[in-house]
């Protein structure tokens, strides 16, 4: 790596001296006063000035982490930064190494095409840091926000939805757009389910049968339809009049599909639906979770723990996790009273976007994090090790797992990314 010589020099103007440097604490250079107590003083004053000041370059630090039970684990990101080493030479002719560590995040010249400082320059030149996985394909058809990813079990085809008002199909092996279908209206929200693709629209959800390219129309929803997601053999859609509508099998020829409850209790729009251990669970802008019985579906609880919108969740083994626009995330347990409550508390710097979670190629369980930063952090459970971070032009908003070690990022500028860990995961996607 190249070394940069920094020769210090002293312009006199004015014949009076730095303030600044009195306190010993000027760091300009050239400067515009003086660096001695009068003219006539030597330079030889203000190198030992200059040598007893103390080291101010940047060293990355973070606070360590707590398990769930509280035990304190300390942190060290894994990243593939690169450091700039300087060398600042002084009048008398010593060196002083000094070594900065770039900020971690991509050099916006780089993204562009056109950073001129190469190996110097402080910032990334790459699109995600950490180790352990790659970056298998960009995906730039989609004009405005994805909002949602999917690749339907044994399919060859991978399926993303925009704002745009289009549902793209992705061939797997060639990485091609092999088919847009044009919804009518910003495509909200998108989930997959054996041969159907569920499309959460305006006031709508559409059906499509991936197999013979039959499609039906669920009527219902009022507003936005923001998530779904399908358990016990109900697809469940959450929608902007802060209700949950719920569908199931039909033998009606007109609709394989039968609305058969609408689930009310949040008094703001649904953001998030998932389901386990035989329970729905649904958070809104009204800051609450809702937990609802998946057989008789009626509301066994309310879950108070944020202060802002719930972004979203996921059921894993026997946690719920949670994030939210009040910077947090929230690992949920049950209690052998039968409530739900908050075991640890992970807090960022920024609003909290989505969630999702999958084994490395370690087996070691990983958590995504998509923050209004516009990256995507990487922690290993339960320590919240940091294990690496993705990066965007604009927000993640769209997370999705798939087989064989593959994962997906959808951003706001309609870029939609695919990764793979390089190894084959020991344990199954989450």
């Amino acid at each position: 790596m190249d070394i940069k010589i920094v020769q210090r020099t002293e312009q006199r103007f004015g014949g009076k001296p730095c303030s600044y440097w009195l306190a010993g604490r000027c760091n300009r250079n050239p400067c515009r006063f003086l660096h001695s107590v009068t003219p006539s003083t030597s330079t030889s004053s203000y190198h030992t000035s200059q040598h007893s000041k103390p080291n101010t370059s940047y060293k990355y630090t973070r606070k360590p982490h707590s398990h769930y039970t509280h035990e304190k684990t300390p942190m060290k990101p894994r990243y593939n930064s690169k450091t700039v080493t300087l060398r600042e030479t002084c009048e008398t002719g010593d060196d002083k190494n000094v070594t900065k560590k770039p900020s971690q995040s991509p050099c916006r010249y780089w993204v562009d095409d056109n950073c001129v400082k190469g190996d110097n320059c402080q910032n990334l030149h790459s699109w995600f840091t950490g180790g352990g996985f790659s970056t298998l394909a960009k995906l730039k058809e989609h004009k405005k926000v994805v909002t949602g990813i999917t690749l339907p079990v044994g399919s060859d085809k991978l399926y993303s939805g925009s704002t745009d008002g289009t549902v793209r199909t992705w061939d797997c092996h060639t990485g091609q757009c092999t088919n847009v279908r044009n919804c009518g209206s910003e495509v909200n929200s998108l989930i997959s389910e054996g041969l159907w693709i569920f499309v959460g629209l305006n006031n709508v959800v559409k059906a499509w049968d991936i197999q013979n390219g039959l499609e039906f129309t669920l009527d219902g929803p009022r507003g936005k339809v923001l998530a779904m997601v399908v358990g016990n053999d109900t697809l469940f859609a959450g929608a902007q009049d802060g209700v949950i509508y719920a569908w199931r099998g039909s033998y009606d020829t007109n609709s394989p599909f039968k609305l058969v409850a609408s689930l009310s209790g949040h008094t703001k729009a649904i953001t998030c639906l998932t389901v386990g251990r035989m329970m729905l669970f649904s958070g809104s802008m009204d800051h609450s979770i809702k937990v609802w019985d998946l057989d008789t579906l009626q509301c066994k609880m309310t879950l108070d723990g944020h202060s802002d919108v719930v972004t979203s969740l996921i059921c894993w083994d026997s946690f719920l996790l949670s994030s939210s626009s009040d910077c947090t995330i929230k690992i949920w347990v049950a209690t052998e009273e039968g409530t739900i409550k908050v075991a640890y508390t992970h807090s960022e710097e920024n609003g909290i976007l989505a969630l999702s979670g999958m084994s490395n190629a370690e087996g070691k369980p990983i958590l995504f994090s998509s923050s209004a930063d516009n990256s995507v952090r990487l922690y290993e459970l339960p320590s919240f090790l940091e294990r690496g971070r993705l990066f965007a032009r604009k927000v993640v908003q769209s997370l999705e797992i798939g087989p064989n070690g593959l994962f997906f990022t959808g951003d706001g500028t309609g870029l939609l990314m695919v990764w793979k860990w390089l190894e084959m995961p020991k344990v199954a996607s989450t």
